[in-house]
């Protein structure tokens, strides 16, 4: 008896909802969601659960709508690279009207759950799913200023957590903002490094200059010392309601030089090694510092 095809056998559900994981990125959608609650609970005077809820809802789907249109965007982009081919799109898993109608309900749900809690934070949700998949998508097919400008949509979930707590953009927020901005420009250069013949073939330009050398590096040591300045400012209670002990601002401050510390070592080695390192200890960076700011405020 002949074998049935695997093109014509049934998916099964936990394929359907792994294909789902991997349109929404649930990973980095859930480390978006963390960022902004505890940007929610430097913000709060008192918790209100009811807002963190609908904030982590509402962000998670902000997130995933803004990946799965980037996905549809760049399926043929994505069937060239051996990282990104296996998605569902470029594999065939999915099909393009399938992946919209996730976007588009992701988008409207999304949106209307953010104005639950303000409309600030549902305007700040809309202009982060329009420039990432209006602006910074299409653009790094074009010019490594992409990176810049998908900067923007991806510092907005810090500051978020403090307008949904507080309903106001101020300079608190604006410094939530600032820091997640810098910190993205190692993080991304140190992907763009690691995956730089990757991104060339499929034509996207993911490193300043479209160079994979020094120049490169400079310019992620440049960020990586403006990042830790912004984060560190707190502590000279510039920043409003927003600030941090002396203490605090040490420990923060080490934990940016230990992204500098790789960022030099990668300007010595230019090994791929050493991008991974860096890449890593922006990731570590990104998670333990809101946490530290967390704990620092309860101790105030």
């Amino acid at each position: 008896m002949d074998s049935v095809s695997p093109a014509h056998t049934k998916p099964s559900v936990k394929s359907l909802f792994n294909d789902f994981k991997q349109l929404t990125k649930v990973g980095l959608s859930v480390s978006v969601v963390f960022t902004s609650i505890t940007g929610y609970l430097l913000g709060a005077e008192t918790i209100d659960y009811t807002t963190v809820l609908l904030l982590a809802i509402g962000g998670y789907l902000m997130v995933g709508a803004s990946n799965a249109f980037n996905q549809v965007i760049e399926k043929d982009i994505d069937a060239v690279m051996q990282r990104t081919k296996n998605r569902p799109l470029p594999a065939g898993r999915m099909s393009t009207t399938t992946a919209l109608i996730i976007a588009t309900i992701f988008t409207i749900a999304g949106i209307a759950i953010l104005y639950a809690i303000n409309p600030k934070c549902a305007l700040f949700g809309a202009i982060s799913i329009f420039l990432y998949t209006s602006a910074y998508t299409p653009l790094k097919a074009v010019t490594p200023l992409a990176v810049f400008v998908g900067a923007i949509p991806g510092a907005i979930p810090f500051m978020l957590g403090w307008v949904a707590a507080t309903g106001e953009f101020g300079i608190e927020a604006g410094f939530l903002f600032m820091i997640q901005f810098f910190w993205q420009f190692p993080h991304f250069w140190a992907i763009g490094w690691l995956q730089f013949e990757e991104y060339n073939k499929a034509g996207l330009h993911m490193l300043p200059m479209d160079k994979k050398d020094r120049g490169a590096i400079v310019q992620i040591i440049f960020y990586t010392c403006i990042m830790i300045l912004m984060s560190v400012a707190p502590v000279l209670k510039v920043t409003g309601a927003f600030y941090i002990y002396p203490l605090t601002a040490v420990i923060v401050l080490l934990l940016g030089v230990l992204m500098l510390y790789y960022a030099f070592k990668l300007y010595k080695t230019q090994e791929n090694t050493d991008a991974r390192k860096l890449m890593l200890a922006s990731v570590f960076y990104i998670t333990i510092v809101p946490i530290i700011y967390v704990v620092d405020k309860f101790l105030h």
